[in-house]
């Protein structure tokens, strides 16, 4: 879906190795700094498009694969799983196998995700490495914004049919009935109910994801509030991500927003940042 609705921006070779590791990674957060993070980037036949981390052996090695395909997407997908790929990277060695590598709250490490990839969203990563006015800068971030409401919009309605389908399925054994019904009306795009099975995530991870984006935008929200509007460049950031990083899978994203003042299901972070 970022591949139909990203603003067309060209990635060139090797500029997930340059753009996205210069000033806009002050933070420290730079994949391509861990040796212990092998960045698979190459265009290869066959390979897959779609973005993914695969930790085998966290911290030692994390591997981070994507393909560009063109587009702001390009960014946004690198971007995003650089969140995955730098928790699992950025894991004490010391922590017990189970706090390493297994997630008992798959919202967690998509905190670090979501909250690497809002570097997107921010107008002066667009001026800056794409040479962009501040006007079209400012159209580029709201793009992504608009994108990011139409995916929260999505799961959501992903979440409501999901739990609609188990709370009958003992009844009748699992239909589409609203499946196409809550999607089509929360996106404005057409979901066909033969599709039901093949866009149903197990463990409702579509619930994981509605509350990582809901801590993820906490999470900005006191980035921006402790070290300042320019959070996404500044080398306080990973300071204070390298901490939360560290911590494996241990904590909970509820204790995550506790942690830094925050009700877990307080949506008003996220709601200014959809600008709703």
């Amino acid at each position: 879906m970022r591949r139909l609705f990203a603003p067309r921006v060209d990635l060139p070779q090797g500029a997930c190795d340059g753009r996205l590791h210069g000033d806009a990674l002050r933070a420290r957060i730079r994949p391509q700094s861990s040796p212990n993070i092998k960045l698979d980037l190459d265009d290869r036949p066959q390979k897959s498009p779609r973005a993914c981390v695969i930790a085998s052996d966290p911290p030692g090695v994390v591997h981070l694969i994507t393909r560009a395909q063109g587009g702001l997407h390009d960014y946004q997908s690198f971007l995003h799983e650089a969140g995955h790929a730098l928790h699992y990277g950025g894991v004490d060695a010391a922590l017990p196998m189970p706090f390493r590598r297994l997630s008992r709250d798959h919202a967690l490490t998509e905190i670090y995700s979501y909250i690497v990839e809002a570097i997107t969203r921010e107008p002066g990563w667009h001026a800056r490495y794409f040479g962009l006015s501040d006007a079209q800068a400012a159209e580029n971030a709201e793009a992504t914004v608009f994108l990011e409401t139409l995916l929260f919009r999505r799961y959501e309605a992903k979440l409501r049919y999901e739990l609609r389908f188990w709370a009958d399925f003992g009844d009748d054994g699992g239909t589409p009935t609203g499946y196409e019904e809550y999607l089509t009306e929360a996106t404005g795009i057409l979901y066909a109910s033969p599709n039901y099975l093949s866009d149903m995530d197990g463990g409702f991870y579509s619930a994981d994801y509605l509350r990582a984006w809901i801590r993820s935008a906490q999470l900005r929200q006191h980035l921006i509030a402790t070290v300042g509007e320019e959070w996404w460049r500044t080398p306080a950031t990973g300071e204070l991500l390298a901490e939360l990083f560290a911590e494996g899978t241990r904590p909970s994203s509820e204790q995550i927003a506790t942690r830094i003042g925050y009700d877990p299901l307080d949506t008003a972070p996220l709601l200014h940042e959809l600008g709703v």
